[in-house]
This record gives structure tokens, C-alpha cells and sequence, in this order.
């Protein structure tokens, strides 16, 4: 998948054109063929803002010998086909997937992918939602032309030892040959390097593990985000076949206690849910846009976000390495009651997203902790059951960072005990009228009587709405930015004064489109909870957060400061 660096030296890889022909076979589409530009969504086009169906994207590409295609994101289901020929198949429009084409004759080929955002019986995950599921190909697709033998996937995760950093790289290794393949694998990372011998039988997958000690190099943190290139190169018969380059940071995340720990230091965390949308763009935003995200989130004094509720295109998290926001990731999954976990293809379908997760995105050094099941059925003993099966998959995955879920503020969760750090969303002064403290210590008191006592606490949502430019002089409507500001003040000072919370984030950074069924308690059709609209125009609560998270002041056009 596209990255903001390069990504291959040896390995021939390049983007598709952005240019592709679409059409769309169900009621609702457009008439005929049209030209549209990827990564988008298709309802940016005027004939499409509602359309749920099937759309199929063409394009004629020139490539020979053994082809991988590399798709960042396609939304929902694709269909992957290549001169007519089926490929692969795809569920879940936030994890990356391949369809390879070994031994392709060189010419010109034309690469179909039909994706389809239907709502059915064959997706758990993908439901109407207070968020909206998109159509098309929304993140970028790649043509690599491979060797025999070559680098399937790689991570890399460090750690500190008493003669310094040593970073632990994973490597899968496949031969698409008959032939047995050997040669080296080796790895580079600051300066210091390790090699190891690579063996396969003919068609066989490899894993390989490389310790490589890095010494006294800079330690990432958000104050400092220190980067350092991973290089893996795979020798076959003397010659370098392949390659692989990531980039990565040296830092340790744990828990102590009621503490949250980056490389021994305690952290407070104060931060923004952010749904992966933009009012222009949709799903699809490029990378201009993501990094204004960061710079408005960073002028608010936050330090660390959010991927509610899904992962993250790539291009947003390093723009978070280099930058230094933090970031919670989690997998898909929002809102489901025991009967909707209950789907039969709930369990496969939500562990297949978090094992992409983990493996597509476990080097990023800004990830600090993964998250699972957004505000589902913790307080059921099959949905507790879930929730430890997830959380237990993802330990497996990653032992390196902890783990945790957003839990609803309801009373009789059965999970506390089960996750690393403890995380709850509230919403007192907005769906209730109690004061913030109370509910706080209130959910507090619960989670220490039922397993959560002496872990890190997280209120991983908390805010009120508002409709850009609605505003009410005696800041009493709810809806008005007056009535948001006031409530994210409250809110905001009761969760940081409260000793026993490590952590906010709030809800949310922008107003996103919510699906069309949500209508009745989302005006105009938006989650309208947002600290800037969905075209990041800031209401008022944008200097009430940034007063109370110690963010940059602005300057007036007089060269004064804001006060």
C-alpha cells in the first residue's frame, strides 16, 4: 500500500493511475460509464450522494511476470479480477488485502474491482450506524512486480534491555516457485545490522525472526518523535531478490499501577475521537487533509487520537509518527447488542479486521494501545466472551502494548478485569443532566468493585453537540455552540482534576455523516458532536479545549494574542 515514504529499492512497485472507469449495475447509479479518480469514495459524485450498490472499477495496466496488486482499502466487499479472471475477495473496507497474479504474460492487462457497500446478511460489521460505510475504493492501490522469492510482510517492535535498544523483527518469506529458493535475509535498522540464512521449499512460506541490539539510539516520544529506517533485504543465489522498508521508533509502553507509562514516564492523556472523514471527501481524505487534522487537534494542546471506530489508512498514522500524536487504534466494530454478536459471522469477521490491524499496522511507533469492540454487549456473558476472545487474539498478536475497550457508562460490565486499562464513555450533562463528577465516580466506584480496581482508567468519550453557526445568545439551547462549549468545560475540568483517570478523548474532533436511518436524533443527518464542522470550521468549544488542554494561542491580525 502507498506510503509517505519510500517503501522498496530493489522491489519494482508503483501506484495505480489515479484515473479509472466506473459504472454502476443497481437502481440509483449513474447512467453510464464515468471517469473518477482513486482512492475516493463515489458518493462525492452529485448522482451518487445516497447510492448503495455496487460499483466496478476498470483500468488498463501495463505489467508482466509475477504481479501484486496491493489494495489500502476497499469499501465494503470487493471482487478482484484480472483480464476476466477472478483473483481475490475482500470483507471490510479498513485493512489493507493483495490479489497476486504469478506469471502474468507482459502486455497490457485490465484489472477489474467491483466493490459493493450493501447492507445483508453476509456483513456483522458493516450495519446502519452512526457513522456512514462509504462505497468505492477509498485508500490507494499499488502494482509491485516480484521475484520468485520475496518478503511477504515484515514488523518490527522494540524494547529496552540493560545494554540498550533492541529491536525484534518478524518476517514472512514466500516462494511462488517450484524450485526450492535459498539465500540470506537480513535486516538494518540505526546503523546495525543481523543476517540470517533463508531456506524454503518449492511454493513455501517462511517466518524468520531477527534480534537486532540498536544501542543507545533516541528514544520516540511525542515531544521528540525520533524515526529510524528498517531495511530488509532478501538475498537468493548471491543477488538481492527483494526488500522491505518500514520506519519505526524505539519507545516501551506498559502499565503500572493506575499509570499509563511511555518509556517510563507517566502520560496524561488528552485527545480527540476522529472518524476518518472529511466533508469533501468522505472516507477518502488525502494526506493535506489528514495533516490539518493533526496540526488543529495539536493547536488544541491534544496529544494523542483516537481511530474511532476502525483502523486508519497508513498515510494518517505516520503523519502521527512524525509528528508525535499518539494514537489509540482499534478494530472494527461499534455499537452491537448480543443478538447482532450473535451473527454467525460476527466472530470470524471482527477477528480477521483486528489480525490485519495488528499485522499491517504493529511497527508504527505512534500506536499506543489497541482497542476493540466499541460500546458492545460487555455486560452479557456472550458478549463478555467476545470481548476476551478478542482482547486475548490481540495479546497473542502484539504482548508489546496493552489493550483495552470503550465501554458504555451502563451499569453490570463483566470485562473490567480482562483489559490492560479500563475505558468508559460518558455523556453526563448532554444525555443526562448529573453533574460530571458524580457520574464519574460513580462508573468508577462500579469498575473497582467488579475487577477494574488498580488499573489505568480512560474516559474514551465524553462531549456534547452542537450545529455550526446555530447559536443561542443566552447559551442555554442545547445544539447552540454556546450550550457545547459549556458542557465540554464542565466535562473537560471534572475528568482532569480526578486523580484516578489517566486519560480523555473527546467526542469528537468533526462532524461526520451517520447513516440515513439515524435521522430522527442526528440533525441534518450528522453526528454534529464535533469541536469543528466536517469542513473544520471551529465552533466555539475549539478555544474552550484549547484553553483547557494548554494549546497554542492564536494570533489576530494584529499580531496580538487571543485571549
Amino acid at each position: 500500500m502507498e506510503r509517505l515514504f519510500r517503501t522498496h529499492r530493489i522491489r519494482q512497485s508503483r501506484s495505480c493511475d489515479p484515473v479509472w472507469t466506473l459504472t454502476t449495475p443497481d437502481p440509483g447509479g449513474l447512467a453510464g460509464p464515468e471517469k473518477v479518480i482513486v482512492p475516493g469514495v463515489w458518493e462525492t459524485h452529485p448522482a451518487l450522494r445516497r447510492y448503495r450498490g455496487r460499483g466496478v472499477f476498470e483500468q488498463e495496466i501495463v505489467c508482466g511476470g509475477n504481479v501484486l496488486f496491493r489494495f489500502g482499502g476497499v469499501s465494503f466487499r470487493a471482487r478482484v479480477f484480472l483480464d476476466g479472471a477472478p483473483l481475490t475477495e475482500h470483507y471490510g473496507a479498513y485493512t489493507a488485502f493483495e490479489a497476486l497474479a504469478p506469471g502474468l504474460a507482459p502486455g497490457r492487462h485490465r484489472l477489474r474491482v467491483e466493490a459493493d457497500n450493501r447492507f445483508g446478511e453476509d456483513s456483522a460489521l458493516h450495519i446502519p450506524n452512526d457513522y456512514y460505510a462509504y462505497g468505492g475504493i477509498s485508500r490507494p492501490v499499488t502494482v509491485e512486480e516480484l521475484a520468485d522469492a520475496y518478503i511477504d510482510r515484515c514488523r518490527v517492535t522494540t524494547r529496552r534491555g540493560a545494554d540498550g535498544w533492541m529491536a525484534e523483527a518478524e518476517i514472512s518469506v514466500r516462494n511462488l516457485s517450484e524450485k526450492p529458493a535459498a539465500g540470506t535475509l537480513s535486516m538494518t535498522i540505526a546503523g546495525a545490522r543481523r543476517e540470517t540464512s533463508v531456506i524454503l521449499r518449492g511454493m513455501e512460506t517462511g517466518a524468520f525472526t531477527l534480534s537486532v541490539p540498536c544501542g543507545e539510539v533516541e528514544p520516540w516520544s511525542p515531544d521528540h518523535p525520533a524515526l529510524y529506517f528498517a531495511e530488509a533485504v532478501l538475498s537468493v543465489g548471491g543477488k538481492p531478490a527483494d526488500d522491505w522498508i518500514d520506519r519505526i521508533g524505539f519507545r516501551e509502553i506498559r502499565t503500572e499501577g493506575k499509570r499509563l507509562l511511555l518509556n517510563g514516564e507517566p502520560l496524561l492523556l488528552r485527545g480527540f475521537n476522529r472518524h476518518e472523514e472529511y466533508g469533501g471527501f468522505g472516507l477518502a481524505a488525502p494526506p493535506q487533509a489528514m495533516m490539518q487534522d493533526i496540526q488543529l487537534m495539536r493547536a488544541m494542546g491534544a496529544n494523542c487520537v483516537r481511530t474511532c471506530h476502525y483502523p486508519n489508512d497508513p498515510r494518517f498514522l505516520d503523519l502521527c509518527d512524525e509528528t508525535g500524536m499518539l494514537v489509540w487504534e482499534e478494530s472494527h466494530a461499534r455499537g452491537l447488542s448480543e443478538e447482532q454478536m450473535r451473527h454467525p459471522l460476527f466472530r470470524a469477521q471482527v477477528k480477521r479486521c483486528t489480525e490485519e490491524m495488528v499485522r499491517q499496522h504493529g511497527s508504527h511507533p505512534c500506536i499506543l494501545i489497541w482497542g476493540c469492540l466499541n460500546e458492545c454487549a460487555d455486560d452479557t456473558e456472550y458478549g463478555a466472551a467476545c470481548y476476551r476472545e478478542v482482547l486475548s487474539q490481540i495479546r497473542e498478536l502484539d504482548p508489546s502494548r496493552p489493550v483495552t475497550a470503550a465501554l458504555l457508562e451502563r451499569p453490570g460490565g463483566l470485562v473490567y478485569g480482562d483489559m490492560d486499562v479500563v475505558s468508559v464513555n460518558l455523556y453526563p450533562q448532554w444525555y443526562r443532566s448529573d453533574s460530571v463528577r458524580e457520574a464519574l465516580r460513580r462508573k468508577i466506584r462500579e469498575i473497582d468493585e467488579n475487577g477494574g480496581a488498580g488499573k489505568p482508567l480512560i474516559v474514551s468519550e465524553i462531549g456534547a453537540g452542537a450545529i455550526y453557526g446555530y447559536h443561542d445568545p443566552l447559551g442555554e439551547a442545547k445544539w447552540s455552540e454556546e450550550r457545547q462549549a459549556a458542557i465540554l468545560a464542565e466535562q473537560i475540568g471534572a475528568v482532569l482534576r480526578e486523580p484516578n483517570v489517566c486519560g480523555i478523548f473527546l467526542w469528537q474532533f468533526a462532524d461526520v455523516r451517520v447513516d440515513e436511518s439515524w435521522f430522527m436524533s442526528r440533525p441534518r443527518t450528522y453526528n454534529n458532536k464535533g469541536v469543528v464542522d466536517e469542513f473544520r470550521r471551529p465552533k466555539l468549544a475549539y478555544r474552550t479545549v484549547r484553553a483547557l488542554f494548554g494549546g497554542q494561542k492564536e494570533k489576530d491580525l494584529s499580531g496580538q494574542a487571543d485571549e
